[in-house]
Parts: structure tokens; sequence; C-alpha cells
């Protein structure tokens, strides 16, 4: 299971600049940072749903090419629950304080894996390994959008959206590559863990795969989800800091408030 969780406004902490206060937790998603933020994550998703079947490819296993999976068409990457009905069902019930979705799992057959172990270990990681490059790309990109912005004046809102882009980029991806990390089947942390724990162990553990989603609302309704990801406040202030000079002044009014 690969899903996206994150809180309605994500927080932008860390840095010395005071237009970057984090936003208040409870504050409502608004329509500008939804056009912004989907396109981000419908990207990151797809990426990390993508990577997994191009890892299970190249460990020898076809499954995700010969059902039209390895693909970057989201439509065949939606999940009409985990990627519609769940959001929209938790964005209600929240009044906007969280949601918990997902795309559409890759089908792999790790039978089909040269090395069973490695493969299920290379396959379940690549997706995050893919969100944190994503994340570091996106830390590119907003200084070569700043210099774009100084070459092109009349082009300036432009990359101040783009720049916002990427800020938003890089905390989604960083929260999508912790999250899928989390130990609770069937996220891909899980994948990794099951390996420590003898056989037994492993075959009970796994079986929490079938409640894991209800324990992830639960992380997510109680807040316990938010210290989980405190490691990402730390990477995010470490990396959007090494770019915050190249900022564009323009850039923070597209940012969540």
């Amino acid at each position: 299971m690969d899903a996206s969780a994150f809180d309605s406004t994500p927080r932008f902490g860390y840095l010395e600049r005071p237009t970057f206060r984090p936003p208040k937790a409870a504050s409502p998603l608004h329509i500008q940072s939804i056009l912004l933020f989907v396109p981000v994550l419908l990207f990151s998703v797809i990426a990390h749903e993508y990577a997994h079947g191009y890892a299970a490819l190249k460990q020898g296993d076809d499954t995700a090419l010969m059902l039209g999976r390895l693909t970057w068409n989201p439509v065949k990457h939606i999940d009409p629950f985990m990627t519609i009905l769940l959001p929209v069902m938790l964005l209600l019930l929240s009044h906007g304080r969280f949601v918990l979705g997902g795309a559409k799992p890759v089908p792999v057959n790790p039978r089909k894996y040269r090395k069973f172990k490695r493969g299920d270990i290379i396959v379940s990681l690549a997706g995050v390994a893919t969100n944190v490059a994503i994340a570091i790309v996106c830390v590119v990109l907003i200084p070569v959008f700043a210099f774009g912005a100084r070459v092109a004046p009349g082009l300036g809102t432009s990359f101040s959206i783009l720049q916002a882009m990427m800020i938003l980029g890089l905390q989604l991806n960083l929260v999508l590559a912790l999250f899928n990390l989390i130990p609770i089947p069937p996220l891909d942390g899980s994948h990794v863990i099951k390996y420590l724990m003898p056989v037994s162990w492993a075959v009970r553990y796994a079986q929490i795969g079938r409640v894991g989603l209800i324990v992830l609302v639960i992380l997510l309704y109680t807040g316990a989800f938010n210290v989980l990801l405190r490691p990402v406040d730390f990477a995010y202030g470490g990396m959007i800091g090494t770019v915050q000079r190249f900022v564009l002044p323009s850039t923070i009014q597209w940012l969540p408030q």
C-alpha cells in the first residue's frame, strides 16, 4: 500500500524569515492551495507507484508491465476508494484538518523475482527512494526558478508559482517517504521489518495489513501521526534553509498561510 497522508495545511517551520511562520494546523485547505497541491501530489504518488513497477521489472517481474500499470497515465493509478472516496470523506469529517489517500498499488509477483528477499526489499523501497529524489530535485529547482525570474522579469509570477509548488513538493515528498517507511502493514516499511522477524512472527505481522488502514486513520485522528513525522520538519528545515535566500518575495503569497 502506498498512501499519502498530510495535514490540510503543510507546516513551513524552522526558517528565519518571518513570512515562513508555520500556519495553524487546524486551518482548512484553500482553493489556491488545492490548485497548487493536487498536481504535485498526483505526480509524486504516480512516480512512487511507477518506481515500484519499474524496480519489480528490473528484479524479473513483468506483471506491472503486462497489465499496463508501468505508465505515467494518472487514470491507470486512480483507485475509486483510496484516491477519491476516502480522501473526500476524511476531509469532510475532519472539517479540512487532515486527509489520507493513496494511488492504486502497482501489482507485483514476488515469485518472479530472481532473488525473493532481495527483490522484495528493493521493490518496496523503490517508491520511498523516488520520493526522496523528487524532494532533492525540488530543492535544486528553487534557485533555478529564481534565476529565471531575474532573466525574464515578466514571468515573475509564473516562476513564483513554480517555486511555491517546489516548496510544497519538497515537504510532500518528505512526508510520503517517511510515511511509507512506517512499519505498519501493508506500508513499504513493513516489507523490510518482516525480514528481521522469525517466520511465525512475520506471518502474524503481515496479517495486521487487514486493519492497517484503520490504524493509520486512528493515528491521523489522534494526532500521533504528527509525532511520527517529526523528522520531516527537521529534514525540511535543513533542506529549505540551503536555498532560502533564493525564494522570491512573491512566492510566499502562494503558500498556505
